[in-house]
């Protein structure tokens, strides 16, 4: 069957569906969440990854830096170890897998690849050694920064406030050596969260293409978090001349796809934040420890009530960055598990992958094309990072 006649259904089960961003670590560590579990709320687990034909899923490792100031190594390597407690589990249904080929081989076995990204450089604590020893327990991609700045690279959450100290050029001298670091190791580098000076910064350092493991397009919803079209062109073209260029990785969270949502979430942020701290302080006058899942139960209780955005509207920042940046530059990066369930509708788990298959092809992308979205890009980004270090 050619590509020009196969439906969508035959482009999905043809495809190595890779998710460069699922927050379900905390749910195994925090709730003792099983990925043989029913759902339970969240979005992730391996039935839904097996009914969508997901592949590979890259688990993000994201260390809170309010709660668990001082301890953020501590906190990385718990989550690893978490990730690392559900493969050995499950070992007759998934691998922990490291390297692009890694991905095509456990793949080949009809078993699901887990892989391991950092979400925020203060998990590496201002240490080249830590961040050495993730990458050898399998860490593959490093996002810079989170919503926080962390001294050596500047974060788009806090550029604005003038109580946090910035960079001066978008990276230190050591933020230089961590992405130098990155490309010597074979671990992609992350720009999803970072300023747009430190982006630019970035991929003048960085030897290898970037990925942006979430991020959306600015020019459809303007959150500091997503990219304007000079930055998509730009991965479109990191990694020096020789290079294929990196990827953005589409991620689905509401806020981030639809400026109607985002506004209305703005509005209401006073009375959610009042509600976490209301939270937060009984739990402390109780001397109980105030969770993550505590705060997801909250903030998801008010985000609720604002409407879910259409599919269509995550299919056009897929086809927004295809367009700007071309068709090789772009993959998918859900959030599954980190945005409180705020998900386009229709999109619940990764058993609704499909959905955005069959959307792609509607408006007329190839069979070929939606492959490369699925996940082909990204693993060729992956391969190309590896080939870098080995040189």
């Amino acid at each position: 069957m050619t590509s020009k006649t196969q439906n969508p259904d035959d482009v999905q089960k043809s495809a190595l569906v890779i998710d460069s961003h699922a927050d379900t670590a905390q749910r195994f560590l925090d709730e003792r969440f099983d990925l043989a579990d029913p759902l339970d709320g969240g979005n992730f687990n391996l039935e839904s990854a097996r009914t969508g034909n997901l592949g590979a899923e890259f688990f993000a490792i994201w260390v809170a830096p309010l709660r668990y100031k001082g301890r953020y190594a501590r906190r990385t390597l718990e989550l690893i170890d978490a990730v690392k407690q559900q493969v050995a589990k499950h070992s007759h249904q998934m691998e922990l897998v490291t390297s692009a080929e890694g991905v095509e081989q456990v793949r080949g076995e009809h078993k699901f690849a887990a892989l391991v990204g950092i979400e925020g450089g203060h998990s590496i604590e201002d240490s080249l050694g830590l961040l050495r020893q993730y990458y050898a327990l399998g860490a593959r991609y490093m996002t810079l920064t989170w919503n926080n700045s962390n001294g050596w690279a500047d974060s788009s959450g806090d550029i604005d406030d003038a109580s946090v100290p910035h960079t001066r050029e978008g990276l230190s001298e050591f933020g230089e050596d961590v992405v130098r670091e990155m490309n010597r190791l074979g671990m992609m580098v992350d720009v999803s969260h970072v300023s747009d000076k430190t982006f630019y910064r970035t991929l003048i350092i960085s030897r290898a293409p970037v990925i942006a493991s979430h991020s959306a397009a600015r020019a459809l919803c303007d959150a500091p978090r997503n990219l304007t079209d000079d930055m998509l062109r730009a991965i479109a073209n990191s990694g020096g001349a020789d290079a294929r260029g990196g990827v953005v990785q589409v991620v689905f969270y509401s806020g981030f796809i639809s400026q109607a949502y985002r506004d209305a979430l703005k509005k209401m942020q006073p009375q959610i934040e009042k509600a976490m701290a209301d939270a937060e302080a009984q739990a402390a006058s109780g001397n109980r420890p105030f969770t993550y899942q505590q705060e997801t139960r909250i903030r998801r209780s008010w985000m609720d009530r604002i409407p879910r955005p259409p599919l269509s509207m995550l299919i056009d920042h897929i086809d927004h960055i295809a367009k700007v940046a071309g068709i090789d530059h772009v993959g998918l990066g859900s959030d599954f598990d980190g945005v409180f369930g705020q998900l386009p509708e229709g999109i619940d788990s990764p058993a609704d992958l499909p959905k955005i298959t069959a959307a792609l092809r509607a408006r007329g992308y190839s069979a070929d094309d939606c492959r490369k979205i699925l996940g082909g890009n990204l693993l060729r980004v992956l391969r190309e990072v590896e080939a870098v270090s080995e040189s």
